[in-house]
Formats: structure tokens, sequence, C-alpha cells
């Protein structure tokens, strides 16, 4: 189950969404396609977090684990304007950030950044 953290995980997120701008939690419910909405310059983020309890795992398998989350923030319409991401946390405080294409995943560092070793197609 990824689901027996999810509250500390969102308090933990509240901080790294502040630094990127103004945010806004979304309401709790199983229909919820996000978390936080956090307004800056640009882009305009979306953001689903969750509890990862195998965090240092590969993108496929992320993709795979994650797969109902990852067609959620799907829905969300997306260009240079807007993103959509899944923030993941592990038990022991270790993040992981992704921006969702319509395609695949890429991995991004805290501020919204591409890192270096790129992503993966869905």
């Amino acid at each position: 189950s990824r689901g027996p953290r999810p509250h500390r995980a969102l308090a933990a997120a509240m901080p790294i969404a502040q630094q990127r701008g103004v945010f806004q939690m979304s309401g709790l419910g199983p229909e919820r396609i996000y978390d936080i909405s956090i307004i800056s310059k640009i882009p305009v983020t979306f953001a689903r977090v969750m509890f990862a309890p195998q965090i240092l795992v590969a993108i496929e398998q992320i993709a795979g684990d994650f797969k109902d989350e990852i067609d959620k923030l799907r829905i969300i319409a997306r260009d240079a304007a807007i993103s959509a991401e899944l923030w993941l946390r592990s038990k022991h405080g270790t993040w992981r950030f992704f921006l969702v294409t319509g395609t695949g995943l890429i991995e991004i560092d805290r501020d919204g950044k591409p890192l270096a070793a790129g992503g993966m197609p869905a």
C-alpha cells in the first residue's frame, strides 16, 4: 500500500511548495486529481503528493507503481504555462519529483527543473 503516511508527506510538501510560489491545498477525497496547486510566474503547477515505500527505484517502476495517479494528472491541460507533477516522499524523508508529460515522466528537482538523467516514455 502507498497510503499509510499521506498526511506526513502532505505536511512535508508545504514548505517545498511555498519555496516555488503561492500554493493552495486541494480538497480531500478519492476523486481529487492533485493535492497542491502552485502559482508562480511560470508555470502554474498542479502536484500530487504521495508516500512511496520504495523510492530509490527505476523511473519505470515509479511509472507502474503510480500509474493511476499519473493518469489522473494527465487530465490536466499542459503547455508552457501549466505543469503537472508527481511528488514522492519516503518514510525517511527522501523526496523525488517527476514532471508528468503526455507520454512519460521526467525526473525534476524540487524547483521543477529537469535532472540531467532525463526521463522515460510511458
